[in-house]
């Protein structure tokens, strides 16, 4: 009987995408709410800001933080399908 590769997981990138999906999450949209109440920039919103970027920057990095929580939310649903399979 011929042996079945099982395809290996890369824990250390599934747990980067989790860090850094939330990590630009909460910068994206913490810096975005904190410049909109307090007038003050920081974190990614200064950065973006000395680059001469426009106010919607910031949120679009927590989108984009959003979608890399998605992305390591729907791989890990599909490796826990994948290890229930006989």
């Amino acid at each position: 009987m011929a042996k079945q590769l099982k395809r290996t997981h890369s824990s250390s990138g599934q747990g980067l995408l989790w860090l850094f999906g939330a990590i630009l999450v909460i910068q994206g949209f913490g810096s975005g709410v904190t410049e909109a109440g307090w007038d003050t920039s920081f974190g990614v919103a200064g950065l973006l800001r000395a680059a001469h970027l426009p106010e919607w920057a910031t949120l679009l990095v927590g989108f984009v933080g959003l979608a890399l929580l998605g992305v390591a939310a729907r791989r890990h649903c599909a490796r826990r399908r994948a290890d229930r399979r006989p």
